[in-house]
């Protein structure tokens, strides 16, 4: 992967794990509940899940690119529309309900945490629709794929892991935030998923 396109995804990554999902508001829950020590383990177990639903996009982009040489170029295209899609899902959202979310995380045990994070990043089937649209934006068919994807996987889990920690440690005061300034933070965060599907296939 060149340093430029690298340069770009990171900027994307860091964006998407901004955006509000299960796994960033699992690990807030659970900061708040029981302490960012005990989130970590929550954390460590979806960077595990985005890894195995990353390598399951890869195997499917893979396939696809194998089959036809313009394939790469449809992808693009659209995975940017649906980008733009979850965009305007995303603008359109009400405010995270973290009530709820508290009520469904009771977990205590390290081993349950880290199952509750695993189990949150794989059990969406959105997931793997989004990151086969993600992730060919930022691909080099003359380059060698798996080398991609783990340069990709890696840098996704670790913007990540240091996202939802930062949540996890600051839970208590971003709780109050996110309820009176929530469907603002989605709009916004919507509006940039929008603009980034829109622009990522023109690049090159």
């Amino acid at each position: 992967m060149a340093l430029q396109t690298w340069l770009l995804y990171l900027v994307a990554a860091l964006g998407l794990s901004l955006t509000p999902g299960p796994n960033s508001l699992l690990a807030l829950t659970h900061g708040a509940l029981h302490g960012h020590g005990r989130a970590v383990y929550t954390i460590a177990g979806g960077a595990l899940g985005f890894v195995c639903v990353i390598a399951l996009s890869m195997v499917g982009i893979g396939a696809l690119l194998q089959a036809s040489a313009h394939a790469l170029v449809v992808l693009k295209w659209a995975g940017g529309a649906y980008l733009v899609w979850l965009g305007v899902q995303l603008w359109r959202a009400p405010p995270l309900q973290l009530e709820a979310a508290a009520d469904a995380a009771h977990a205590t045990h390290r081993a349950m945490m880290f199952r509750q994070g695993l189990l949150a990043a794989v059990s969406n089937p959105k997931a793997l629709l989004f990151y086969g649209a993600f992730l060919p934006q930022f691909l080099d068919p003359a380059r060698h794929l798996w080398l991609q994807f783990a340069v990709m996987a890696g840098t996704f889990c670790a913007i990540e892991c240091l996202v939802e920690y930062l949540l996890a440690r600051l839970a208590h005061r971003i709780r109050p935030w996110l309820k009176r300034l929530g469907r603002r933070f989605n709009r916004v965060c919507g509006g940039a998923f929008a603009a980034m599907g829109a622009a990522l296939p023109l690049t090159r």
